[in-house]
C-alpha cells in the first residue's frame, strides 16, 4: 500500500484497544479492503465473497484469516465463523453497502445490524476515501497511483436499542440508525481531509 499510494491515518486511536469490534467501511475502491488491512491498529477479519478463494489467494487470504462468505445464500458457516472471531475479542471488518459503488453508505444491508446486535461489539465507522481524479487512473476502481488515500476512523457507536432484540424490526431499525452514524462520519471526514463529495 506505501509503495503505490501515500495512505494518510486519522483517528486510529479511536479503535478500542481490546475486545470485539466491527470497522463499517465504505466501498469505493478495489483497495479499501487490503488498505485498511495495512493501516488500522489491530488485525482485520473481513468477509470476502467466495469468489475471491482461487488460486493462490484461497491459501492465503486464509491464513491472514479472512472468513470467506457465499452472497447468493444465507451464509451460516459464514455467520458462525463472524460471531465467533467477535466472541473470542477480535475485529471483524465489513462493507456494509454490501459491494463496491458509490462509496456513500446510502444504502446498507441488514447484515451489519445483525452482527452487532446479537454480538454486542461496538462499530467504528471508517471513511477511505481516494482520488476522484480519472487522470492517471490506471485501472478505474483504484485512485490513481502515488495519489494520497485518507483513512479515516470515527468514533466506536453501539447499534440497536440495547434490548438484545433481532426481530427483523428491531433489525431494521438498528440499520437506519446505523447508517445515519456512518453517512454522518462520511460527511465529517470529507471536511477533515478536503475531499469532495462524490464517487471518491
Amino acid at each position: 500500500m506505501n509503495g503505490l499510494w501515500r495512505p494518510r491515518v486519522l483517528g486510529a486511536w479511536r479503535v478500542p484497544a481490546s475486545g470485539p469490534v466491527i470497522l463499517a467501511v465504505n466501498h469505493s475502491h478495489n483497495i479499501d479492503g487490503p488498505m485498511l488491512m495495512g493501516t488500522a491498529p489491530r488485525p482485520v477479519h473481513f468477509l470476502i465473497k467466495k469468489e475471491a478463494f482461487v488460486g493462490p489467494l484461497d491459501p492465503f487470504l486464509r491464513a491472514i484469516g479472512q472468513l470467506k462468505v457465499d452472497r447468493a445464500v444465507a451464509d451460516r458457516t459464514a455467520i458462525t465463523d463472524a460471531l465467533g472471531l467477535l466472541a473470542a475479542g477480535g475485529v471483524l471488518g465489513i462493507f456494509p453497502e454490501g459491494t463496491r459503488g458509490e462509496g456513500n453508505f446510502a444504502s446498507l444491508r441488514s447484515g451489519l445490524a445483525y452482527f452487532a446486535v446479537r454480538s454486542g461489539a461496538p462499530i467504528v465507522p471508517v471513511a477511505v476515501l481516494g482520488s476522484t481524479e480519472s487522470r492517471g487512473r490506471l485501472v478505474k476502481a483504484l485512485p490513481r497511483l502515488r495519489s494520497r488515500v485518507d483513512v479515516v476512523f470515527g468514533d466506536a457507536f453501539v447499534a440497536g436499542d440495547g434490548s438484545g432484540r433481532r426481530t427483523r424490526a428491531a433489525l431494521d431499525d438498528a440499520t437506519v440508525g446505523i447508517q445515519q452514524r456512518l453517512a454522518a462520519h462520511l460527511d465529517d471526514a470529507r471536511r477533515l481531509t478536503g475531499r469532495p463529495a462524490g464517487l471518491e
